[in-house]
């Protein structure tokens, strides 16, 4: 069963806890591979909750498989932040990057660049951006 915005909402809130990761990962993976196959088959809403969730944790290694989502297609592309790769911090995420050194790696710390020399990323805060998210995922809660 394939679960929707509200579903992920109702099953992990807004701060998943840490044994519900796996499955996260799980929903997320299975709506990238629905993705990549054909635009508009993957829930880009669903895969942007999933990528929150997992900045959230701030894990880096989740930095690749949140890469892999916002490259899925160009939908998922726009829908899913930037910055849902730096839950661990800017830094962190761009040292981990170069410490990985795949093509994969190579073409997110280029994004990450690129925004930072534009400006966008200037004063990122992981905790300032989620606060931001949260409030974006409780609009309908109020």
């Amino acid at each position: 069963m394939r679960l929707t915005e509200e579903d992920c909402l109702r099953r992990f809130g807004v701060r998943p806890a840490p044994e519900q990761l796996e499955e996260v990962r799980a929903v997320l993976d299975a709506e990238t591979q629905r993705e990549r196959q054909a635009q508009g088959r993957g829930d880009t809403q669903v895969m942007r909750l999933c990528c929150f969730l997992l900045f959230r944790a701030g894990l880096l290694e989740d930095v690749p498989r949140i890469w892999r989502a916002k490259t899925s297609s160009m939908d998922a592309d726009a829908s899913i932040d930037l910055q849902f790769l730096c839950g661990a911090g800017l830094e962190e995420t761009k040292r981990y990057l170069r410490e990985l050194g795949s093509d994969e790696a190579e073409a997110a710390s280029r994004r990450l660049l690129t925004n930072e020399v534009s400006g966008e990323l200037d004063g990122f805060s992981a905790d300032e951006y989620a606060a931001s998210q949260e409030a974006y995922y409780d609009r309908d809660e109020g």
